[in-house]
């Protein structure tokens, strides 16, 4: 990663809190599509403070955690303290080679350089495995949550799911799906990402007072204390040949 990168992962780690507070799970059915049948090894790359890593868990899986930023990490060891948890990169991966059966990244593939991170991925893969990317994207055909996009200045869009050699085709997968939240964890939703937590305080609390004027004027949020979020979960696999 380079120093701007360094920089967002350190603020990150900063944010860990409001990041597990706000960021939703994802569906049971994407991991089903995402991850191969029986007992993989896999490793949650890109881990956050694990809710990817917790889900898998639950899934009773061997799973192992790395993430660039010290302050993630330290959420993570303290709610999953019997997972590994590493601190590395895509690009720079603290594992032996041939050491899983699957990489999943959440939420992460756009921080990614692919042209170190691809090779890494691979060496770390016992042949034939898998290399799995994932998102929760805000479902913006529902009018209150295309107004939040713009309140944030950032509408929701495709992910870039380029792999690439030595992978095979990329296949792809939507699950739809619909998070319900309470009111103050959408602004810990909003918090915690990486544009809002980069603004200088006096725009984060403009911004964010924006969200609450929607949340209380908007014909669909208005008085209630919990909050129905649309989501399409986007899935890409590729696996090794």
């Amino acid at each position: 990663m380079d120093s701007h990168a360094d920089h967002e992962s350190t603020s990150f780690g900063q944010a860990a809190a409001t990041y597990e507070r706000g960021r939703p799970p994802y569906p049971e059915a994407a991991l089903d599509w995402l991850l191969p049948t029986g007992q993989p090894n896999v490793l949650d790359l890109g881990a956050g403070t694990g809710k990817l890593t917790r889900q898998l868990h639950a899934r009773r899986l061997p799973v192992t955690a790395v993430d660039p930023a010290d302050g993630m990490l330290s959420e993570l060891r303290r709610v999953l303290p019997e997972i590994p948890a590493h601190h590395g990169s895509a690009e720079h991966i603290p594992l032996p080679d041939r050491a899983v059966d699957v990489v999943v990244v959440a939420q992460a593939w756009h921080w990614v350089d692919p042209h170190a991170a691809v090779p890494e991925i691979a060496r770390v893969l016992a042949p034939g495995g898998r290399l799995g990317l994932v998102w929760n994207l805000r479902d913006e055909t529902e009018d209150w949550v295309r107004s939040l996009g713009q309140i944030i200045r950032a509408p929701e869009q495709n992910r870039p799911h380029v792999i690439g050699p030595p992978f095979g085709p990329v296949e792809t997968h939507s699950v739809p799906w619909t998070h319900r939240l309470r009111s103050e964890t959408l602004l810990d939703l909003v918090a915690s990402r990486s544009a809002v937590i980069l603004m200088p305080d006096d725009e984060r609390r403009s911004l964010l007072d924006q969200v609450r004027d929607l949340l209380r004027t908007h014909p669909a949020l208005a008085g209630r204390d919990t909050v129905e979020l649309p989501y399409v979960t986007f899935c890409a696999r590729a696996d090794l040949p």
